[in-house]
């Protein structure tokens, strides 16, 4: 096993940057580097020198965690030096001299965690999310799951399929001994009732956890000069759409990523929907309606009150514009981007709306299409296990598929390709 170094902090200037080790050769690069290994798990003051010339590095904390009790469960340490690009560039450059010694690949400490059963592999997916997290409902949906939240819930499933698994196999295997009696059909739906409804619900949870990962998604339509490019900027509260009374103006698709009340929402202002006068503003109009098909929402802006068109297959809140020279129709949300007047309420209605699908992470359990899969074949072979004057080896065939689809979402069950795509979505030095 090689020893594996990389910077674990952002690039660029900073107060300290923190570079990670992990493996069999920590404790020679410690004393080589800090002139003596720390006491494990405090703090140490040190001067880091180059091992090859002897010149001095930075004054830093040196900190050092024998494995198996630590991140990785490996020897494991942590440079902690100024984060200027000089001297993290010259420690890295002395580690990368050290036989042995090789940069990390990204996601390979989180791995390393998880070979080491410090973390299964729901947990790994979830520190990648908590990453990534930018508002507060996706920072406490990613918590959760990396807290051991699925990792609790599907143990508590397996077992469940395994008891009723030893139950159907002591009838297979010894059912000619006196102390073996027969498999008690209620006694078996009493096992499998409960988690079974349990994966059912998660199962109608999950679509509002993987929207709350991806955010929600409303589209800004209407006819050209609408308002739409102001509204975007007035909610983006700068600059990104141009404004124009040329009608036609927008061609592509501009984006707006919002925190409303702690939830992911993206606006996107589009081009007019009309019968396009050129190729290029037709060819916009196309992807623009290609797209309102994946959206969760769309506001529909006119300062006529023309009613929506072109539109389908989407939740649809009107919004009459230009609300200081007109009043709003009935049934419309009435604003004015120029003075803010309206937007307010506007945003409340978005955001009720997307908290109604989204929720608000706290009781999140599948969170990403591969949990939503892997419990919905258990799910599926429960029920069938279940089903009416089935066969004993059927019966055991389908728990075992069920507590192997859910061996899945943790990693319990080892499939290389599963592996490789959770870990390799990882930042190096995770």
């Amino acid at each position: 096993m090689e020893t594996i170094f990389a910077l674990g902090t952002g690039a660029g200037r900073a107060a300290i940057a923190v570079i990670r080790l992990s493996g069999p050769g920590v404790c020679e690069t410690l004393s080589a580097f800090a002139g003596g290994l720390p006491e494990p798990r405090r703090a140490a003051f040190v001067t880091l020198r180059d091992p090859d010339k002897g010149e001095p590095l930075d004054q830093g904390l040196a900190i050092y965690f024998p494995g198996p009790h630590s991140a990785t469960g490996e020897d494991y340490a942590e440079f902690q030096i100024h984060g200027g690009g000089a001297v993290i560039d010259g420690v890295l450059a002395a580690l990368s001299r050290r036989p042995g010694l090789r940069p990390a690949e990204p996601g390979e400490f989180a791995r390393r965690g998880f070979a080491n059963g410090k973390l299964d592999l729901s947990q790994a997916e979830a520190l990648a999310d908590l990453i990534d997290a930018q508002t507060e409902a996706q920072r406490r949906q990613a918590l959760r799951i990396a807290g051991g939240a699925l990792r609790r819930k599907v143990e508590g499933w397996r077992t469940s399929f395994i008891e009723a698994l030893a139950l159907v196999e002591a009838e297979l295997d010894f059912s000619d001994e006196a102390d073996v009696s027969g498999v008690d059909i209620a006694r078996l739906a009493a096992i499998l009732d409960v988690p079974h409804a349990e994966m059912l619900a998660a199962l109608e949870r999950a679509p509002a956890a993987e929207r709350m990962r991806d955010g929600f998604l409303v589209m800004i339509l209407g006819r050209p000069n609408a308002g739409k490019s102001t509204l975007l900027n007035a909610l983006a509260r700068r600059d990104l759409a141009i404004v124009s009374a040329t009608p036609g103006t927008t061609r592509d698709m501009i984006e707006a990523h919002l925190d409303l009340d702690g939830l992911p929402v993206t606006f996107v202002d589009t081009a007019g929907l009309r019968d396009a006068a050129d190729e290029i503003e037709r060819i916009g109009v196309d992807r623009v309606l290609e797209r309102v098909e994946t959206a969760d929402l769309a506001l529909w802006l006119s300062a006529a009150g023309e009613e929506p068109e072109c539109v389908s297959g989407v939740e649809i809140v009107k919004v009459a514009t230009k609300g200081d020279l007109v009043g709003a129709p009935s049934g419309w949300l009435g604003i004015c981007a120029k003075t803010g007047a309206g937007l307010d309420a506007l945003l409340k209605e978005v955001s009720d709306r997307a908290k109604a699908k989204m929720g608000d992470g706290g009781s999140a359990l599948l969170i990403r299409e591969r949990h939503r899969s892997a419990v919905a074949v258990a799910a599926a072979a429960v029920d069938s296990a279940l089903a009416p004057d089935k066969e004993l080896e059927f019966i055991a065939e389908d728990l075992r598929s069920a507590a192997r689809a859910l061996g899945r979402i943790i990693g319990a069950v080892d499939v290389e390709h599963v592996l490789d795509a959770v870990f390799s979505r990882f930042c190096i030095g995770k």
